[in-house]
């Protein structure tokens, strides 16, 4: 009896392992359908749009602060990338303000818009709103929207 209790010990220790391994072999084979590949994310691209999006919040931020205190706003010299500050604003320019250089550095600008800007501010006084500027200064439609989202209109 010993003898059979052996046999049935190797039998049941070798079915154990060929289930083992055909179990593991099943996993490997419908893995891919049960947890599909994705694509792999470049961590550094994720952090620039994170880094984007909080600049984004910062120009919001800045935006409603010179809405509700505008003296506030210009000692803490918001849209004045030109001028020593401390305060971050995300990125927006005061174009009632800031010198032709800066302004020209806004997305669309050329030398000649942002040159007829400055002129019309210093003969005109300064602007209310981009649309405002657009009109006034002749900035083309199409440019209004890639500039609209870092100015802003300090008086």
């Amino acid at each position: 009896m010993q003898s059979g209790n052996a046999a049935l010990t190797v039998l049941g220790s070798f079915m154990a392992i060929l289930l083992w391994l055909a179990g593991t072999g099943h996993a490997f084979a419908v893995r891919t359908s049960v947890f599909p590949r994705e694509a792999p994310r470049n961590r550094q691209n994720e952090r620039a749009i994170e880094y984007a999006k909080y600049r984004r919040t910062l120009r919001e931020e800045a935006r409603a602060l010179a809405a509700d205190d505008p003296a506030l706003a210009r000692e803490l010299r918001i849209g004045r990338p030109d001028a020593p500050r401390s305060y971050d604003d995300g990125g927006l320019v005061d174009v009632n303000g800031a010198p032709r250089e800066i302004i020209e550095a806004l997305p669309g600008m050329t030398p000649e818009m942002a040159e007829r800007v400055v002129r019309h501010r210093e003969e005109h006084g300064g602007f209310v709103s981009a649309e405002e500027m657009a009109v006034d200064a002749d900035i083309p439609a199409d440019v209004l929207p890639l500039m609209a989202d870092y100015t802003i209109f300090l008086r």
